[in-house]
């Protein structure tokens, strides 16, 4: 194969970049990105998901394969590429004359409508959209007007469809049908031959919200017809199976549509005139209906111009269907081709170390005087000089956990909480001077961000709920509470709503964010407990008014700002582009936890441990030349030591099943000292040093520890982490060592991850991505990306505070996931995308090089050209099978077929109140109907091929989903020992860690389990675990109680 390396500056040499007129910047180019490429050979007779659409004159065929339009004749043959790399093409439509063809296209940046003749020349965009990109076009009959499926996405990235008109030659077009609402889609428009109607398919299920996994014999789609003169919409096809795919004939007799006969995707004729429904053929690929399918439910049809015959793509090949006789033959087609895709972006991690660098600092303040900054890390409250000293902590106390505190204006005290974990929080005040405590709250509960009143007297706070984490006692009356710190009345409940509150100049008045719409600005009257709104940000996550109350401070979209505060009796729409009221922009990276100082003449933030502050002096004055320049931090955090034990363990006389290729050891000893592996070998091989600790697993198997690749679950709640996850204890009890959490709140996982690394709270290694990058809105959560600047500004807020990946969430366009892509090229990190169940922008990926491929393909049958091509990339697979996409989700089968709730160790873990529900009434489904066993045996046959596959539990079922996910791949076809491959070595592949992680080996972190039994001959034994070690550290899996190196017992349960 042949490799190549684009720079950026060899990208402006091209003559097909424009310069933008504004930085002089090259243009992003889809075609042609930055990145390292290599060159592969793509040799098919098959494809997988292909559209196509035959001649007017019936001589031609256009289809697509691999983002790529090709034509061939009728007959079959070589086919001829019409496009090529490294843009995607897709869903060609001859126009009713036969000159041009239609199709969709990301090589202007993201999917649009263009038109090219027929011979692939002269290629232009009709339409031009950067957000409501387009896709599925349609001709009208006579060739002035294109129709088309636009996407419209608001807080959840799955997004509808409206069907809009577009002329030939361009224009923002019209809109024909308007979405119901913001996540049920429609898509597939046709036109009838009369050019009267237009059909269209649409999820017609009940409610508002978009649903995985729905059930397709009661029905999901339906097809529509709309009339062009009145906008009249008549449901014309419903019912068990659904209809999709509506294709009119040309002489307007019958309409072609497929609907789901017991879960098998069938193509029928419906007879326009007598309403008859004709079968034709059972034997399609499944179609979408039960997943997301905004480019199409199913491929394309196309009839022939005497209505005679169906062109069709099922079983990987091109069909042709004789209405009259129903016979079916195949229409040959080979593609030869070379493609250019990305290598994968992969860097190796290093988990040895002897310090931990402590990043996370949480809910940061800064003293009245500027000098001295205290947060909450590793679970306590530390303090910092900024001048002269290290960070120290504040109390000397190991009983609870602290967090939230906050300075007194005068800078004497401070406010903070605490959580225990059976004695819940309180809200304590520390006086500076004697270092000495009391509690304000007379009640336990779950207490977050108090703050000071200016004269010091009241504490104004918040009571939350316990989420899925903590003891649901004390959680009623949750809202905002003010309380005198002389502790001479009882806290008073100011407001039900509203989080964070804060002060102005007033210790009367306090305001407070809320949500809504957009994020809020409250002001409350302490006396009146009168609300009033003042500002709304549609991106901000934080407000902070200064003390003086004339500036508001703000985060939107990650950076922070700064303008005049003003009040006018209604609300202010604000953000960082703001014209109603001059908007300063503080922060050139990302920033968080504002803070003032006491006269109102300076913000600081963070980023991580870095610290970030600004003079306002003279910013608003009147021709002001002030510049606003904070580029650099200073570091503000500190070190400790990794958690590492001492002594030397050893395991003697079991089955050592090594991951180290086929090797399973009998009767093996494999000798632990400190946190690594030392040995590995036989009886014969290894000798056991005098002293060590000895536990006897004869007949008993030991394995490495579990690595779920594609972990989610609560890590704290409101920031208050507690001492004893439980969910954190189930996966150790169940052998998972180890989780990547591709979407997570950021600071409560890489805090969560930095007290396990530091051995305070007990768990597995925790990885993650911190929150997503996402496509959609969402404060905190948008992403807007439009260069490569964004998507490094982007990568590095969250390298900052400990992520070594990101997840790239249903970012819509392609130009914006590849430079996601280049920014972790440059930043050496790992992306791991949300497949979305896009089966186009999948490949997509594995072309631009992702590392991983999150989530199933939604096809439940991949061919050649889909394993050619992933076999020649290096991009990794994490299908998730316990929500496969294109079905019942793979965790419905276990629920079916196990009494899940009985479980004895997920039971002795997690509460019965969230085991419970989920598990005791559950759905049932004939075999055959569970999808994920067709997406097992694909991510079988790919992993045959090379490509590294992944378990993914989701978080759906604590870490029992992990086992559920090996037992899921063996359903597939794996030998036991390839699922446990999934599980342990290809996960640490996958994030660059298997020089350290994945295998028994002699070097490598000592993470292992051991079973009760023999998951080489019933691997449904996976979860008989007896022993846990992570880290060096041995954990009896029952109990959860510490037997190595030193016993310790854990703390009871607060269920």
């Amino acid at each position: 194969m042949k490799n190549y390396n684009y720079s950026l500056l060899a990208l402006a040499l091209c003559s097909t970049l424009a310069i933008a007129a504004d930085d002089k910047k090259p243009s992003w180019n889809v075609d042609k990105p930055a990145g390292k490429f290599t060159d592969i050979n793509i040799d098919v007779q098959q494809g997988t998901w292909m559209n196509v659409s035959v001649s007017p004159d019936g001589k031609t065929i256009a289809f697509d394969l691999l983002g790529d339009i090709y034509t061939m004749p009728i007959s079959g043959g070589k086919a001829k590429a019409l496009t090529s790399d490294i843009g995607w093409q897709m869903q060609p439509v001859f126009s009713p004359d036969g000159k041009y063809i239609a199709f969709t296209s990301d090589q202007g940046g993201g999917d649009n409508i263009w038109v090219m003749k027929a011979d692939g020349s002269e290629q232009k965009a009709v339409t031009d959209e950067t957000f409501r990109l387009l896709n599925s076009p349609a001709w009208s009959p006579d060739g002035e007007f294109i129709v088309a499926r636009k996407h419209f996405t608001a807080g959840r990235s799955l997004g509808a469809g409206e069907v809009w008109q577009y002329h030939k030659s361009g224009g923002a077009g019209v809109m024909l049908t308007a979405k119901a609402n913001d996540e049920k889609d429609l898509g597939e428009p046709a036109f009838s031959p009369d050019g009267k109607y237009i059909y269209f398919s649409q999820d017609d299920t009940p409610g508002k919200t978009f649903h995985y996994s729905k059930d397709s014999e009661q029905g999901i789609y339906v097809i529509k017809r709309f009339e062009r003169e009145t906008g009249k919409i008549d449901v014309l096809l419903q019912g068990a199976g659904g209809a999709i795919r509506p294709t009119p004939s040309s002489d307007g007799k019958y309409l072609a549509y497929i609907r789901r006969v017991d879960f098998q995707s069938t193509l029928f004729l419906y007879d326009l005139e007598s309403g008859e429904h004709i079968q034709l053929d059972n034997q399609l690929d499944r179609d979408m209906q039960e997943t997301w399918a905004i480019h199409g439910v199913y491929p394309t049809l196309s009839w022939t111009p005497d209505n005679k015959k169906l062109v069709y793509w099922a079983g990987g090949k091109i069909n042709s269907l004789d209405i009259a006789s129903k016979s079916k033959t195949q229409i040959p087609f080979s593609v030869e081709r070379s493609k250019k895709i990305q290598q994968a972006v992969t860097f190796k991690q290093d988990l040895d170390k002897d310090q931990l660098d402590v990043k996370v600092l949480g809910n940061l303040h800064m003293s009245p005087d500027g000098k001295k900054a205290v947060y909450s890390a590793l679970g306590h409250l530390y303090i910092k000089d900024l001048k002269s000293g290290s960070a120290k902590r504040l109390t000397s106390q190991n009983e609870h956990f602290e967090f939230y505190p906050q300075f007194s204006r005068d800078g004497s005290k401070l406010v903070y909480v605490s959580w225990h974990d059976t004695a819940q929080g309180r809200v304590k005040v520390l006086d500076l001077a004697s270092n000495q405590s009391r509690d304000l709250t007379p009640e336990p509960g779950k207490y977050v961000e108090p703050t000071f009143s200016p004269d010091g007297r009241t504490v104004v706070y918040r009571k939350s709920g316990a989420g899925s984490l903590l003891d649901k006692k004390w959680s009623l009356n949750t809202g905002l509470y003010a309380v005198s710190v002389s502790g001479a009345d009882k806290p008073k409940l100011i407001s039900r709503n509203g989080y964070a509150p804060m002060f102005g100049k007033d210790s009367k008045r306090v305001f407070a964010q809320d949500y809504g719409a957009s994020p809020t600005l409250l002001s409350i009257d302490l006396t009146t407990e009168q609300q009033r709104t003042l500002y709304t940000a549609k991106y901000g996550t934080e407000f902070k008014l200064s003390p003086d109350g004339k500036y508001l401070a703000f985060v939107d979209r990650f950076k922070v700002y700064v303008t005049p505060f003003a009040e006018r009796g209604a609300v202010i729409d604000i953000s960082g582009s703001d014209t109603q009221f001059p908007v300063k922009q503080l922060s050139v990276k990302a920033g968080t936890d504002i803070s003032w100082t006491s006269d109102s003449s300076s913000l600081y933030w963070h980023l991580g441990p870095e610290l970030y502050h600004h003079s306002i002096a003279g910013l608003f004055d009147v021709n002001s030349k002030v510049k606003v320049d904070a580029k650099n931090g200073s570091s503000i955090g500190f070190t400790v030591p990794m958690d590492k034990p001492q002594g030397q363990i050893a395991f003697v006389g079991g089955q050592v099943i090594t991951m180290e290729g086929d090797t399973v050891l009998q009767d093996a000893v494999v000798l632990v000292e400190g946190n690594k592996i030392k040995a590995v070998g036989t009886k014969a091989d290894v000798k056991v040093p005098a002293g060590a600790e000895v536990i006897d697993i004869t007949g008993k198997t030991l394995l490495p520890g579990l690595f779920d690749a594609h972990a989610h679950g609560a890590q704290g709640v409101n920031q208050l982490i507690p001492q004893q996850n439980y969910a954190n204890y189930a996966s150790l009890a169940l052998g998972v060592t180890s989780i990547h959490d591709p979407s997570n709140d950021t600071q409560e996982i890489f805090t969560a991850s930095e007290m396990q690394k530091a051995g305070i709270t007990v768990g597995p290694r925790i990885f993650s991505t911190g929150t997503i990058l996402y496509g959609a809105y969402g404060a905190g959560y948008t992403s807007h990306i439009d260069s490569l600047d964004d998507a490094k500004f982007h990568l590095e807020r969250l390298k900052k505070v400990g992520a070594f990946s990101v997840k790239s969430y249903n970012q819509p366009r392609r130009n914006q996931r590849q430079q996601v892509i280049e920014a972790a090229r440059e930043l050496e990190m790992l992306v791991v995308p949300e497949g979305g169940s896009l089966l186009q922008h999948n490949l997509s990926m594995v072309v631009d090089g992702h590392t991983t491929l999150e989530h199933s393909l939604p096809a439940a049958v991949l061919y050649d050209d889909v394993k050619q091509l992933w076999q020649q990339s290096n991009t990794a697979y994490t299908p998730t099978l316990i929500v496969a996409y294109g079905g019942i989700f793979g965790e419905n089968y276990w629920y079916d077929k196990t009494d899940v709730w009985k479980h004895p160790r997920l039971s002795k873990y997690v509460p019965a109140d969230e085991l419970r529900p989920r598990s005791m009434r559950r759905p049932k489904a004939p075999d055959h109907h569970y999808n994920h066993i067709s997406i097992a045996k694909m991510a079988k046959e790919l992993s045959d091929l090379g490509v590294v596959t992944n378990i993914g539990a989701h978080g759906q079922r604590e870490s029992l989903g992990a086992h559920w996910e090996i037992w899921m791949f063996a359903q597939g076809g794996m030998s036991p020992l390839e699922a446990l491959r999934t599980a342990t070595i290809n996960p640490a592949k996958t994030f660059g860690m298997d020089h350290q992680l994945g295998s028994i080996k002699a070097g490598k972190l000592a993470d292992l389990i051991i079973l009760d039994a023999d998951p080489l001959k019933n691997i449904m034994d996976s979860d008989k675990v007896k022993y846990s070690m992570v880290n060096g550290r041995l954990y009896d899996a029952e109990s959860m109680n510490q037997i190595y190196p030193e016993k310790k017992q854990r703390a009871p349960w607060f269920f």
